[in-house]
């Protein structure tokens, strides 16, 4: 399994990602002069196709889906001999935030696809099969590297939460034509103890600060992005869009989300490692067992906030996958209820 920093952060490619298939899933309009009149790199979207925006999706997604894969290779696996194509079960690895990090990863590809490729002035299903596609072939790419590489392998789990996580995303655009529940990340580092754990021989010292430095790294950046004790993924409801919206006046933008956690993960089965010098080191299940947890928040739907400015809503809405600092209800599997005045 790829770790997950490197699935979040190609997201931050996935609108330009559409690569060919725009090309093959573009509708042909016969009356393009109004759709060419707008500017290639105007925010509105274009009634019709336009060309121009099309190749520079297709041109941009092309070299940049190219550029990521090699610079994920050679990051990830190239310290890692090739092998025959294998297969790894690594259900329950990390509690499965990582699973988690999958279901996010897939939905977040194609929505903000799917935004891409009807900027293009495509039709709303061909654009809605263009973000599958690119959701799809986006996690598909590292799955394949995941199987020929010999610290990985292709994971049937990875598989089937990427495959949800992109039918998340296709079922709302086919039931309601909107995304009324988006999904989210935050994340915050824990106090991580520095009190010594002497390993198993006796002969060596850490920490569990040092410990989580090593595995996730310590900047805010990393955080967020790898460490599974930091991270929370979250479905994001909005309310209002199940209400009748004549008659309602409950704020279009305000959302109740739904978060899924872990705690005490310092290695993917069990918090037990070895050094490279082959120093062993092994935690007290009682004094550290690892643990689920499952959150209640209220959010905001940054897409719904009312602005008459187009730059102002592009940005809150690439910002739209942070979910925000707010109160939160914690459930855990150690069997306790917890409040926070202000998490993230």
């Amino acid at each position: 399994m790829l770790p997950l920093p490197a699935r979040l952060l190609s997201l931050f490619f996935a609108i330009p990602a559409m690569v060919s298939l725009l090309a093959q899933n573009a509708p042909v309009s016969r009356n393009l002069n109004e759709s060419q009149k707008l500017p290639v790199f105007s925010l509105v979207p274009a009634d019709t196709l336009h060309k121009g925006r099309l190749w520079v999706s297709a041109g941009a997604g092309a070299a940049i889906y190219g550029g990521l894969s090699i610079a994920l290779w050679k990051a990830w696996y190239k310290d890692f001999p090739l092998t025959r194509f294998h297969t790894f079960n690594d259900w329950g690895e990390w509690k499965n935030m990582d699973k988690s990090g999958h279901f996010f990863s897939a939905y977040t590809y194609s929505s903000y696809s799917f935004k891409g490729a009807c900027w293009t002035g495509m039709k709303r299903r061909n654009a809605m099969w263009t973000a599958i596609g690119v959701g799809t072939g986006i996690q598909a790419t590292v799955e394949m590297m995941d199987g020929f590489s010999q610290g990985w392998g292709f994971s049937l789990g990875d598989i089937a939460f990427n495959t949800m996580g992109v039918s998340f995303f296709a079922s709302q655009e086919l039931l309601w034509k909107e995304q009324r529940i988006i999904m989210k990340v935050s994340g915050k580092r824990p106090d991580y103890s520095k009190d010594p754990l002497i390993s198993t021989d006796g002969g060596h010292m850490t920490t569990l600060d040092k410990r989580a430095a090593e595995l996730y790294g310590t900047s805010p950046f990393h955080v967020i992005l790898k460490d599974y004790n930091a991270l929370t993924v979250w479905g994001s409801v909005n309310i209002s869009s199940f209400m009748n919206k004549e008659n309602s006046r409950f704020p279009k933008w305000l959302n109740v989300a739904v978060g899924y956690g872990a705690g005490n993960l310092y290695g993917g089965f069990e918090n037990k490692w070895t050094t490279p010098d082959g120093t062993v080191f092994v935690l007290d299940e009682e004094a550290y067992p690892r643990y689920r947890q499952f959150y209640l928040s209220p959010d905001i739907d940054w897409s719904r906030v009312p602005s008459r400015h187009r730059w102002v809503k592009l940005a809150l809405g690439l910002l739209n996958y942070v979910k925000i600092p707010a109160p939160v209800f914690e459930l855990n599997t150690l069997g306790s209820v917890d409040f926070h005045p202000l998490r993230w």
